[in-house]
């Protein structure tokens, strides 16, 4: 039995408001030969695309784009609040004399 010609094409994209997901990707293939594309927004605010193509002479090739400027965040200083020990009175009982009588 002869297997099936590999060909195929797909997109499919996600733009998320609440979780600030965004990405898209897209890919088609004919006989041996790959190509497509993926697109993603960073942590950093830059936002990157990769084309790439495949084929059995050529192997995997990526070409990456990046755009935008990565904005990392300025770390805070946080005081440190350590517990201090509280100092009280301290009582001690006086010696404790009792027994039964010799009646009991």
């Amino acid at each position: 039995m002869k297997a099936a010609y590999p060909k195929y094409k797909y997109t499919y994209g996600v733009h998320d408001p609440h979780t600030g997901d965004h990405k898209s990707q897209a890919e088609e293939r004919d006989g041996d030969v790959v190509k497509g594309y993926y697109t993603v927004d960073e942590p950093d605010g830059t936002h990157r695309i990769v084309h790439y193509t495949a084929d059995d002479h050529n192997g995997f090739n990526a070409v990456v784009e990046k755009n935008g400027h990565a904005v990392h965040p300025v770390p805070v200083p946080v005081k440190v609040v350590v517990a201090q020990p509280v100092y009280g009175k301290a009582y001690v009982a006086g010696p404790v004399y009792g027994g039964h009588g010799y009646g009991y």
